[in-house]
C-alpha cells in the first residue's frame, strides 16, 4: 500500500473527476446558487451590474451559471459548454466584484475558477452522461 502512494502511476483518474466534479458542483449549487435565487426575488437587487445591463440581469445571469449550468457540470451533461460561464462568473466575481479586496477576498473564486477550467480542458470523464451519449 504504501509503494502506490509513492507511485506516479495515477489513481483512477475518471474516478477522481467523478468525485471533483460533483463536489465542486455541489458546493457552487449550496453555497452561491441557491442563496442568490432568494436575493433575485428582492424588491431591491444589490449585485454588480455588469456591462450595464442592470443588477437584476447580472443576477439571473450568475444564478444561470452557478445554479444551472453547476447541475450540468454536477451529472456530466455538456461538461465543457457548462463550464464556459462557471469560469466566467467566477472570474468576474474575482477580478471586478472583489477587484479592491486582497487576494484572500478572491482566493475561493480563484479556486473555482481554476476548477472550472480543469473540467473545460479534461471534459467530465468516463463516468457521466457525455460519455453515455458518445457511446450511441
Amino acid at each position: 500500500m504504501f509503494k502506490s502512494l509513492l507511485s506516479s502511476k495515477p489513481f483512477s483518474t475518471d474516478f477522481i473527476l467523478l468525485v471533483l466534479r460533483i463536489c465542486v458542483a455541489a458546493f457552487m449549487i449550496y453555497g452561491h446558487g441557491l442563496p442568490k435565487i432568494e436575493r433575485f426575488g428582492a424588491d431591491e437587487v444589490k449585485f454588480i451590474n455588469l456591462l450595464g445591463m442592470g443588477a437584476k440581469a447580472s443576477l439571473g445571469l450568475a444564478i444561470f451559471a452557478e445554479l444551472g449550468c453547476s447541475i450540468l457540470l454536477g451529472l456530466g451533461l455538456f461538461t465543457r459548454l457548462a463550464s464556459i460561464p462557471l469560469a466566467f462568473t467566477m472570474f468576474i466575481a474575482a477580478f471586478v466584484a472583489n477587484a479592491d479586496k486582497p487576494f484572500q477576498g478572491k482566493e475561493l473564486a480563484l479556486m473555482y475558477l481554476l476548477a472550472f477550467a480543469l473540467f473545460f480542458f479534461t471534459g467530465p470523464g468516463k463516468y457521466s452522461v457525455d460519455k453515455l451519449i458518445k457511446k450511441q
